[in-house]
C-alpha cells in the first residue's frame, strides 16, 4: 500500500475517509458504498482490495474495522434510481450518502476512481485506489460485506435467480433465470442482457 494517508497527516490533514463502492456492475439490488476512517493508532492489517480476499478473509476484517476504525458509515443508491439516473450518477450519489453518514466531517476523502464534486471536501481520486490505499481498501472491504448480507437477505423473499450464490451480477444462472422469469421489482431495468455481458442501455 501507498503512503496516502500519512503524506496527509503529515500536511496537518486529521480526519481522512477511505470511500468505494461495490456492485456498479451487477444487474439487480442496490450499489452500495461505504466511506471508512482509520484510526492510524489501531491499524488493521491484512487490508487490501476486497477481490483479492476470499469470504472468510474479508469477514474476520470487517469485524476488526468495526471495532478498530474511528468510523464507517454506509451509503446507497437503489436499482429504481439506477435506472432513473444512470449507474455513474448513482455511484457517486451512494457515496455522498456514505459520507454524510459519518459521526464526524472528514477533512480529506481517498476515492476509488471518483471525484464527487457535489461535496465542499478536499479529496483526491486513486485510480485502482482499493489496491494502493489502505482507507479505500477498507471500504472496500466493509461495502462488500455489507452488500453481500443485503443481496442474500433479499435472496430470501426473490427466489429462482440464485443470489445467495451470484450476489445480483450477470453469472450464466442469473442471465438464464432472467431469460425465464423476467425481472423482478429489484433487478436494474437498464440494464439488459445480450450474449453473455449486461449493458446499460
Amino acid at each position: 500500500m501507498e503512503p496516502f494517508e500519512s503524506d496527509l497527516r503529515a500536511r496537518g490533514v486529521r480526519t481522512i475517509a477511505g470511500i468505494d463502492e461495490v456492485g456498479r456492475g451487477a444487474l439487480f439490488g442496490p450499489v452500495l458504498a461505504a466511506a471508512v476512517v482509520l484510526d492510524p493508532e489501531r491499524p488493521v492489517e491484512g487490508l487490501r482490495d476486497s477481490k483479492q480476499l476470499s469470504a472468510k478473509q474479508r469477514a474476520v476484517l470487517f469485524l476488526e474495522l468495526q471495532d478498530r476504525a474511528l468510523d464507517w458509515a454506509l451509503g446507497l443508491a437503489s436499482a429504481a434510481e439506477i435506472d432513473r439516473i444512470n449507474i455513474l450518477r448513482a455511484t457517486r450519489l451512494a457515496m455522498q450518502r456514505a459520507v454524510r453518514g459519518l459521526r464526524t466531517r472528514p477533512d480529506h476523502l481517498l476515492i476509488d476512481a471518483l471525484e464527487l464534486d457535489e461535496l465542499d471536501i478536499a479529496q483526491t481520486a486513486i485510480i485502482k485506489g482499493d489496491a494502493r490505499c489502505c482507507s479505500i481498501a477498507a471500504a472496500s472491504i466493509v461495502a462488500k460485506c455489507a452488500r453481500d448480507g443485503l443481496i442474500k437477505q433479499y435472496g430470501k423473499r426473490i427466489r429462482g435467480y440464485g443470489l445467495r450464490r451470484n450476489m445480483g451480477y450477470a453469472t450464466a444462472e442469473h442471465r438464464e433465470a432472467i431469460m425465464q422469469l423476467g425481472f423482478s421489482e429489484m433487478h436494474r431495468r437498464s440494464f439488459r442482457v445480450q450474449g453473455t455481458l449486461p449493458f446499460e442501455g
